[in-house]
């Protein structure tokens, strides 16, 4: 695959709308009621039920408040609620493990908040009890993560998480610029960083990954590029760079952020042709939708193969898969479903404690969304999508059937974001900033203007 990117400025301010990352299809904003009964009937109804299972766990505690963050968090310095947590999630496990009885994980992830709030004992325990109920890969097969703090961790604990069965690692840094990080409430050098990325890769972790924002509180083009150099020098495998959406009514520690603190949108897109300008040029391969990868890493082998995939944790390289997600808040993709658990920690302990499977919410994929999704999913992994595989599929005439869809992405042509044949569609070098633009025009729900507004801009 071509991976030369065009840098248009002109088109970023005229597409740069609000709409969908696009790790599900139909997206969260469209669950309704979801019960565990009907939860159980997907589980049994799975088209992928003789295939592996993918499993994330959410860990949601954090000792300090980072400003812009809009994840789903406890912020706390007290242990206790850690140990209740962890007691909720065995009764889960109870109650979830024997619906997929003789099934193996090959990949699992640990999410937060910050995993690593937990102590290297309660992680051991709680590994030890996910591997009592699930059969898994072994390390050269399965992948198994975890995002990590930093501030949070050494040498020490790093490879007692590789001890413990995580072969791959992931970490927050968003910008190593001290004023920034006063700005946000994220104070983390870069040396506490480099000695961590530096004990994974001594004791074994096959992939590091990291994260970064742009268009946070005092950042320039010049003080982003230090970070750029810094980060660089450490040879991450994969690297994501998020556009700071600035939505304090949806997310209230942003409330602390200034508006009058955050880039000029001039200046917002200087740094983001920087970072993708710095990155290919440093021996990066623009994968899509923020993320970099090394060439020889495996993000970037499946995407050359045509065998990447995207999920809730963003890109992958396993083919699909039931997604099974424990804890507060997290969203299960079983067949033809998403399944998502209660979002407070109250209802989340109700339902357990009454021997209930905690889903509040959730959504069955319908044939019109099970195509829509697949072509999104092209998309969004390949950057090109052929009519035959569609049609093939679903006993459908792309043309007839995305009538109203191609007639949308017209303009799209004719500003040289994609090329339009008789049995394709192409994402141009332009195009592939715009990738969620041009799958917007696939979405049916997105023909609800109201939902916009819930939304980050689309670059």
């Amino acid at each position: 695959m071509d991976q030369a990117i065009n840098f248009d400025s002109d088109l970023i301010q005229r597409y740069n709308v609000q709409g969908p990352r696009y790790t599900s299809y139909p997206t969260a904003l469209q669950f309704g009621e979801f019960s565990p009964g009907e939860l159980r009937k997907a589980i049994v109804d799975s088209p992928l039920r003789d295939r592996d299972l993918s499993l994330y766990v959410h860990l949601p505690f954090c000792a300090t408040l980072c400003y812009y963050c809009a994840c789903n968090k406890i912020v706390t310095r007290k242990r206790e609620p850690a140990v209740e947590y962890l007691e909720l999630l065995n009764r889960e496990l109870d109650l979830v493990a024997p619906l997929f009885e003789g099934r193996q994980v090959s990949q699992l992830h640990w999410g937060g908040g910050t995993p690593t709030f937990l102590d290297d004992e309660q992680i051991a325990a709680l590994m030890g009890r996910i591997r009592e109920h699930f059969s898994f890969r072994n390390d050269s097969q399965g992948e198994f993560s975890i995002e990590v703090d930093p501030r949070t961790v050494d040498a020490d604990r790093i490879t007692n998480l590789r001890a413990v069965g995580f072969n791959r690692l992931s970490m927050g840094i968003q910008d190593f610029a001290p004023a920034v990080q006063k700005a946000v409430n994220r104070i983390q050098s870069y040396e506490d960083t480099r000695d961590v990325i530096e004990a994974a890769g001594l004791c074994g972790f096959r992939s590091i990954s990291v994260d970064l924002i742009y268009g946070l509180p005092f950042q320039s083009y010049e003080s982003f590029k230090i970070t750029l150099d810094q980060i660089v020098s450490l040879k991450p495998d994969r690297i994501s760079i998020y556009n700071y959406a600035h939505l304090p009514d949806r997310f209230p520690p942003q409330k602390r952020i200034l508006v009058t603190d955050l880039p000029e949108p001039a200046e917002k897109l200087r740094i983001l042709e920087l970072c993708i300008e710095y990155l290919t040029a440093s021996g990066y391969v623009y994968i899509g939708m923020d993320h970099f990868a090394l060439p020889d890493d495996e993000l970037a082998i499946a995407q050359r193969d045509g065998t990447l995939q995207r999920n809730f944790q963003g890109y992958s390289t396993f083919s699909d898969c039931d997604l099974i997600a424990l804890g507060i808040t997290g969203i299960s993709h079983i067949g033809n479903s998403y399944s998502q658990n209660s979002k407070e920690l109250d209802a989340y302990r109700n339902h357990l404690l009454a021997g209930q499977l905690p889903v509040e919410k959730g959504a069955t994929i319908d044939e019109d969304d099970q195509v829509r999704k697949q072509v999104i999913k092209e998309l969004i992994c390949n950057f090109t999508l052929e009519f035959k595989k569609l049609e093939e599929r679903f006993s459908i005439d792309f043309e007839k059937y995305f009538a109203e869809e191609l007639l949308l992405l017209q303009p799209m042509e004719d500003d040289g974001l994609v090329i339009l044949n008789t049995d394709s569609i192409t994402v141009t070098a332009t195009g592939r900033l715009f990738i969620r633009n041009i799958c917007m025009a696939f979405d049916r729900y997105m023909r609800q203007a109201a939902l916009e507004k819930r939304f980050s801009k689309a670059i």
